[in-house]
């Protein structure tokens, strides 16, 4: 799906509704990474759980992931079951409420980082460092101007 992209002036940009087009990125961006998950027979909940655990073995707990990652979860998905499957796949283990992941795990984690960074890649052809960067401090300042945390993710 290689469409022309049209060029325009900077007044004719400037004269965009950012809720449209940062909305059109969103379901864009998001829908890619969800349909690449979906491949492994994922979530984005189970990848943020795979990524924070691996991130911090042994400090996660079920209620401290669910407390960390609710705000991000927009489809209404149960967070115990995902890491019940995740367990069940034995990709998890809980000792004493303790998550870490197991090579399979690991290795689930890999290929899925794979895919994603394969929609990043697809994402980002065309943008510079730079222009990617600025985007990301504009978003976030509006963010903030607008009530929510505009800082950055721990």
């Amino acid at each position: 799906m290689d469409m022309a992209v049209r060029e325009y002036s900077q007044e004719e940009l400037a004269a965009q509704p950012i809720g449209a087009w940062s909305g059109e990125a969103c379901r864009w961006v998001v829908g890619a990474l969800r349909a690449q998950l979906a491949v492994e027979d994922l979530t984005q909940l189970h990848w943020w759980t795979l990524n924070h655990v691996a991130g911090d073995p042994g400090r996660w707990t079920r209620a401290a992931l669910v407390e960390r990652l609710a705000r991000y979860e927009d489809l209404g998905i149960d967070f115990g079951g995902v890491f019940d499957d995740l367990v069940a796949r034995g990709w998890l283990s809980e000792e004493a409420g303790a998550m870490t992941l197991t090579e399979a795990g690991e290795a689930g984690r890999l290929r899925a980082r794979e895919r994603n960074l394969r929609v990043h890649r697809q994402a980002h052809e065309g943008i510079g460092a730079a222009e990617f960067a600025t985007t990301i401090d504009v978003l976030r300042r509006m963010v903030a101007n607008l009530g929510g945390d505009g800082n950055l993710p721990d």
